[in-house]
């Protein structure tokens, strides 16, 4: 079914895949929302210092569009500033009656101030940077009669910042989780895709086997190959290049998503690096058999393993389309074995020159790396499909069940 003119226009906004696919978008719009919000309740209440609520929107939403991210933004910048607040007039209460000690209250300021960057770098991050400007504007200020409701103020503005900021998320979520789960599928998919054009390529150029004259159709006929020297390369299709580049451009773009998803999911971290290892080894081993792919069009197989070599190619792109389908899928699906072929069980491609058996051996790589993601996937299933959050299940279920088929947006 053809999606409507206003289907298109608002699915950025109900649909997870479309937030997906326009999450710059979606991202600017949201921001915009978030400050406007900030600035209208400063209007409409006359806060004192109230420009720190719509500065604090734009530090917590300005570089982050995900919901695992900004939530730590925000409670990191609470935190911060309210422990800064509290050092900061512990520091002011010192100083009422510091007398001739007033060296040794700036000395005080100096070795908190090494602390607290110590602990930064080791352990507090963000949380300590905040802690040190925090105290070092109350310490500071030249008006010290009114710098501890000043303070407060300043306090609860960055409260109602970070407030807006993580409601204005709520409303037009971007997960982690399924910025993960969405950008691992399409590389699966294009990652099939590329496979499928790299045998292709292979199908259209190669040499027919032609049995010589002392072939009485023995099974595993000695072929006689042209010296390598002889063989001109056939140059695969620049698409293909184009392709695997944008591959590449995606998988760098799951790295920022990792820290959030195993916050959300609950997968330790090791598991999303090994996740993640996989998913980059099965992209260099495609790159392989696409560099091999302009020899081995010029170099003749014979019927019996170019029968198993279509086959095998076939299952193992069927496989990959199906992990981006039960990645993308809102219900909670199991994933299939690879392949049932063992190429050890076809002894015939050890008589296959060198160059197919080793397009071979890197295909049972291929399949390997393919199986190993699956039952990392599969084993850690049930955390990553409940982190994507109920709303987005059930909403894709009813669509589903309204529509009969995966999306009724082209997506």
């Amino acid at each position: 079914m053809k999606p409507k003119l206003w289907q298109r226009f608002t699915a950025p906004l109900i649909e997870p895949y479309a937030r997906y696919q326009h999450a710059d978008i979606l991202h600017a719009i949201r921001l915009g929302i978030a400050v406007l919000a900030a600035l209208l309740i400063n209007s409409l209440f006359h806060i004192p210092y109230g420009e720190w609520a719509t500065i604090t929107v734009f530090v917590i939403l300005g570089l982050l569009q995900y919901q695992g991210a900004i939530y730590t933004k925000a409670k990191e910048r609470i935190l911060g500033t309210l422990l800064g607040v509290i050092v900061g007039l512990g520091f002011l209460w010192l100083s009422q009656d510091i007398g001739n000690w007033l060296w040794l209250y700036y000395l005080l300021i100096g070795i908190i101030s090494g602390i607290i960057g110590y602990i930064a770098i080791r352990q507090l991050g963000y949380i300590g940077l905040l802690t040190g400007i925090t105290m070092l504007m109350i310490v500071s200020s030249p008006d010290q009669s009114n710098v501890v409701t000043d303070g407060l103020y300043r306090a609860f503005n960055i409260l109602i910042g970070a407030g807006v900021a993580v409601a204005v998320t709520l409303v037009l979520p971007l997960k982690s989780t399924l910025m993960w789960r969405f950008l691992l599928a399409s590389n699966l998919e294009a990652c099939s895709k590329l496979y499928a054009g790299v045998s292709e390529h292979i199908e259209a150029d190669t040499p027919e086997y032609e049995p010589s004259k002392n072939d009485k159709g023995t099974s595993f006929p000695d072929i006689t190959y042209p010296a390598s020297s002889n063989m001109p390369d056939v140059p695969v299709n620049k698409d293909l290049i184009r392709e695997l580049k944008e591959i590449n451009k995606r998988l760098l773009a799951v790295r920022p998503h990792m820290a959030a998803t195993t916050s959300e999911s609950g997968i330790d971290k090791e598991t999303i690096e090994s996740i993640q290892r996989t998913h980059r080894n099965i992209i260099g081993t495609i790159d392989l058999l696409l560099s091999a792919a302009p020899r081995l069009a010029s170099i003749e197989i014979d019927d019996n393993n170019h029968v198993l070599l279509t086959h095998y190619q076939k299952e193992l792109t069927e496989a990959m389309q199906h992990m981006a389908a039960v990645l993308r899928s809102p219900s909670d699906q199991s994933f299939c074995p690879i392949t049932h072929i063992v190429v050890t069980d076809y002894p015939s491609v050890q008589n296959l020159a060198f160059e197919w058996q080793g397009y071979f051996w890197l295909t049972q790589t291929l399949q390997a790396q393919l199986q190993r993601l699956s039952d990392l996937l599969q084993s850690t299933n049930e955390q990553w499909f409940s982190a994507s959050g109920l709303r987005y299940q059930r909403r894709e279920r009813r669509r589903i069940k309204e529509h009969g088929g995966d999306t009724d947006l082209g997506l």
